[in-house]
């Protein structure tokens, strides 16, 4: 049996104001044609299918379009879970209809434990594979709010919840186990050591949530993780991955190689794992120094050969503002039809100890997230105080606003 992970696809994301939904259809493209190639049974999508809980037309139109054609390849099954910025609802919706075509959806963790255990069987019907298909783990699934509980004791109570999670199947699987049927899950967490990007959005707080390679159950055959969007191994174990974004969602991804993993397996074991290298559709590109430095940089750039034109984030670190930073960049790239856009940021340098030490300041409030803001302006009113715990409040209201919008 040959399965293909891959997570975070972010339908509907944006760079800024820029539409995305060329290099995702494309992606969608390839993907079902290596779904063909590949020969793929089962198809597994570790959260994040959607950049936000109420997606565009389009992007639902990309959604349900790729889901049926899948059916015109090989792969017999598809299992798809929520991830952090999808809204269970939505996902959920057509579950009920879906599930007739063998697409199984666990936008969150359903009233019944067992319901995330997902059996695959073959074409002559026998048990080939079992999926414990776990989403994104709110809150409300892993812990109850304990009044006056310390920072350190709300991390604690986090990491046990997920674990606790994870280790309950245990006494569902076992069966399978002694039967030498492999088994997988699927999770959308931060796992810790793993190396993040600009792109993924904190829910949980700091090193909340984390949960080392180790801490899930060894009878777990493979570990299909989403959420981080750069694709690694955690703690060297090689049987627990993220697949990673399928495009690059921020230009902090620029030089990420971007990849889906097909895995096989035979008589109950995993005889093969392979990191299927995903094309690049459009280069993003940051290039950063002073204002001369970067005009260098840009006349420069060369020809990526993508299918689309580049974007380019320009960061000019600058002691004054620069007015018409834009209007100077773009008479450089005239002549480069391979460039569409570029993305202009201000970095200005001043004092902050000494001539010699220097500090860099965003001047564009869009590269800021809610929690950045929060915690400068907190510096702001507060510069002499541990701001701790402020944050990790701030956090917690984000994370409720997040699932009380996943209810409506």
């Amino acid at each position: 049996m040959r399965i293909l992970h891959t997570a975070d696809w972010h339908l509907g994301k944006r760079l800024e104001q820029s539409e995305r939904t060329e290099e995702h259809q494309a992606f969608l493209d390839w993907l079902i044609q290596t779904l063909q190639t590949e020969k793929i049974d089962v198809l597994i999508v570790a959260g994040d299918v959607f950049d936000t809980g109420s997606p565009s037309n389009t992007a639902f139109e990309q959604y349900y379009g790729f889901l049926r054609r899948v059916k015109d390849t090989n792969c017999r099954e598809v299992i798809i879970i929520g991830g952090n910025h999808d809204s269970i609802s939505t996902l959920n919706a057509p579950s009920t209809l879906l599930k007739y075509f063998n697409v199984h959806i666990i936008g969150g963790v359903p009233e019944d434990f067992t319901d995330q255990i997902i059996e695959i069987h073959n074409p002559s019907g026998e048990l080939e594979l079992v999926v414990c298909a776990v989403p994104f783990l709110r809150d409300r699934d892993i812990r109850l709010s304990v009044s006056g509980e310390t920072a350190e004791e709300r991390e604690t109570r986090i990491k046990q919840g997920i674990c606790d999670h994870y280790h309950r199947f245990k006494e569902y699987i076992g069966e399978y186990k002694a039967n030498h049927i492999p088994v997988i899950a699927t999770g959308h967490l931060f796992a810790a050591g793993s190396s993040t990007s600009d792109s993924e959005k904190e829910i949980h707080v700091g090193n909340l949530g984390q949960v080392g390679g180790d801490q899930f159950p060894v009878e777990f055959d493979y570990v299909a993780l989403g959420h981080i969007h750069r694709p690694q191994v955690i703690n060297e174990m090689n049987h627990i991955r993220y697949s990673g974004s399928p495009i690059p969602l921020s230009f902090s991804e620029t030089d990420d190689r971007k990849q889906v993993i097909v895995l096989e397996f035979e008589a109950g074991e995993l005889v093969s794992l392979v990191e299927v290298e995903v094309p690049g559709y459009r280069k993003l590109i940051r290039i950063k120094g002073d204002f001369e430095k970067v005009k260098t940089k840009l006349v420069l750039l060369e020809d990526p050969g993508t299918l689309y034109p580049a974007w380019v984030e320009v960061q000019v670190e600058t002691a004054a503002f620069i007015f018409d930073l834009e209007e100077q960049l773009n008479t450089l790239i005239v002549n480069k039809p391979f460039i569409e856009r570029l993305f202009p940021r201000q970095l200005r340098t001043r004092a902050v100890l000494n001539l010699d030490e220097q500090t860099h300041e965003a001047m564009a409030l869009t590269d800021l997230d809610p929690q950045t803001v929060f915690l400068k302006r907190c510096e702001a009113e507060y510069p002499e105080q541990d701001h701790a715990d402020l944050l990790l409040t701030f956090k917690e209201v984000l994370e409720y606003m997040a699932q009380k919008e996943d209810k409506g």
